[in-house]
């Protein structure tokens, strides 16, 4: 393979650019050297909506913490939903007034305001500017931000599908192989400390992804074709934004990265490790190199040492978060595989006989099993429901409710059962809050 052949994925880098440079404006900075009276309308729209959903993120422990302490005494740290939404509301006006924009002419509403836990806002700005004609007119920007499901900084999955096929550590909604991540987080760490923010614009791909894109744009000089790239392999990394792009030429070598190609200023692959798409690389995460370091922050303390190895090899398996698997199990059975409840549930998980059938479970008192049972019915109402929240309360109540109302049915003990869970893994942690994306509405 020629290096043109490899050469870069431009359409798709400039898309997740795009992305990259709007989340790299969390600092606020003024509008008031904006090109255009339309683009600071615009800018004024991404800082107020970005503003508003970091609130968010900032106070999503507190939204999700139990509401009584043990003792049965009301918890001070707890926030109720309408303050947590009043507080995001107030931070992006906050910005919205730190950069020149009248309040009044600010409008933020949170597009999924009915759900357990909110994590999107939307702004509109709407401002009257002087036309080049010397006449005035009335511009409006709207802008959308909001949390990524899936894509936290703890994420896990396997690759399957050409190429590689281990573990794959989740970056910006993107795979790559356990030891290029944790050489990605160092490198990512270091930028941060430049005031460099860095973001994983694309990663591992299988072969028949790859197909799909060159089906596409079939022209090897741009992409190249199934079953040659080295994405396949789980060691490259598109990265942005385009202004991190010098930093990344002078300082990821020190991190074992290089760039494969002088023409792609984003295209970084890892050579400090085993050779793409080779045996050794397969091995990375077995022989105690790369994932081990994740095995420790992907669960929560209280899981015992017999069941984080099934409980991650699961999570992998299926691509569950591992923490959501944990609490869940701790609600169940607090990790008893003999447990019972008079309704029948049996085991670690607490399957239902039907439910345990449905799943090719055929011992729910084999906690391996039984975990591994649990990790597929939640992949499946993850996919279904598309929230960790929405997912646990059909754990609990049954797919059809939930489905019903698009909600957690108001059923205090799936209300209670979806409230504790979170609240044990820290709520962000289950939800993989910490990546966000800004997609502007036309």
């Amino acid at each position: 393979m020629t290096a043109r052949e490899e050469s870069g994925q431009a359409l798709i880098l400039a898309l997740g650019g795009a992305l990259a440079l709007i989340a790299g404006a969390l600092a606020l900075v003024a509008i008031a050297g904006a090109v255009t009276g339309k683009g600071r309308v615009q800018r004024a729209a991404d800082l107020v909506a970005i503003s508003a959903v970091r609130s968010m993120r900032d106070d999503l422990p507190r939204l999700l913490a139990p509401p009584r302490l043990s003792d049965g005494s009301s918890n001070p740290r707890r926030i109720a939903k309408a303050l947590y939404l009043e507080r995001a509301r107030a931070a992006g006006l906050l910005a919205a007034r730190a950069n020149g924009v009248d309040p009044d002419r600010v409008r933020i509403g949170f597009p999924d305001a009915g759900s357990f836990a909110p994590v999107r806002a939307e702004a509109k700005v709407v401002a009257a500017l002087r036309g080049s004609d010397g006449h005035r007119v009335e511009a409006s920007a709207v802008a959308e931000a909001g949390a990524a499901y899936g894509a936290g900084a703890e994420a896990t999955t396997m690759a399957s599908g050409g190429g590689y096929g281990g573990p794959l550590v989740v970056r910006n909604g993107e795979g790559m192989r356990p030891d290029v991540a944790a050489a990605y987080d160092r490198m990512a760490a270091a930028a941060q400390g430049d005031g460099i923010v860095l973001m994983v614009v694309s990663g591992f791909r299988s072969d028949a992804e790859q197909a799909e894109l060159f089906a596409a744009h079939p022209d090897p000089t741009w992409v190249a074709p199934p079953g040659q790239s080295l994405h396949r392999c789980a060691t490259e990394l598109d990265l942005g934004p385009s202004s991190a792009y010098d930093w990344l030429a002078a300082n990821a070598g020190r991190f074992g990265f290089v760039q494969r190609y002088s023409w792609e200023a984003w295209h970084f692959g890892y050579a400090a490790g085993p050779a793409p798409c080779s045996a050794a690389g397969e091995a990375v995460a077995a022989d105690g190199g790369g994932a081990s370091s994740f095995a420790s922050t992907d669960l929560p303390s209280f899981v015992p040492a017999q069941f984080r190895q099934p409980i991650l090899r699961s999570a992998a398996r299926w691509g569950v978060p591992p923490a959501l698997m944990a609490g869940q199990l701790m609600a169940e059975s607090g990790f008893d595989p003999t447990a019972g409840s008079p309704a029948g549930a049996q085991g670690i998980a607490q399957f239902m006989p039907s439910t345990a059938a449905a799943y090719g479970l055929t011992d729910p008192y084999d906690p391996v099993a039984a975990i591994d049972a649990e990790a597929h019915l939640m992949s499946d109402l993850l996919r279904q429901f598309g929230s960790p929240e929405l997912a646990l309360a059909a754990y609990n109540a049954g797919p059809a409710p939930v489905e019903a109302c698009d909600c957690i049915p108001p059923y205090p003990e799936t209300q209670a059962y979806v409230t504790r869970i979170l609240a044990l893994v820290g709520g962000a942690g289950a939800m993989a809050m910490p990546s966000f994306e800004v997609r502007l509405i036309e």
